[in-house]
């Protein structure tokens, strides 16, 4: 499902900052955020050109999909902040 943007809300960061995480400029890094209808918002390298073709056969993309790639670290760090339900 597709969410206006003017609908869209961010309620708080997942995980600790771009800075915190070593980050020579503290701003340009990957990172997630929870949003307040209960989505998450990804910031992350576009790498679907290059993965499309690699997904399994039960997985697809709507056109305005994108796969997104964050580091290990990064979603290793946010875990504590990702709730279970």
């Amino acid at each position: 499902m597709r969410h206006e943007p003017s609908t869209a809300r961010m309620v708080r960061r997942l995980g600790d900052s771009p800075s915190r995480r070593g980050s020579s400029s503290g701003a340009t890094c990957p990172d997630l955020f929870e949003l307040a209808d209960g989505d998450f918002a990804v910031i992350g390298t576009d790498r679907t050109e290059e993965l499309d073709r690699l997904l399994p056969n039960d997985a697809s993309r709507a056109d305005h999909e994108r796969l997104v790639v964050i580091t290990r670290e990064t979603l290793i760090r946010a875990k504590r902040d990702i709730p279970d339900a």
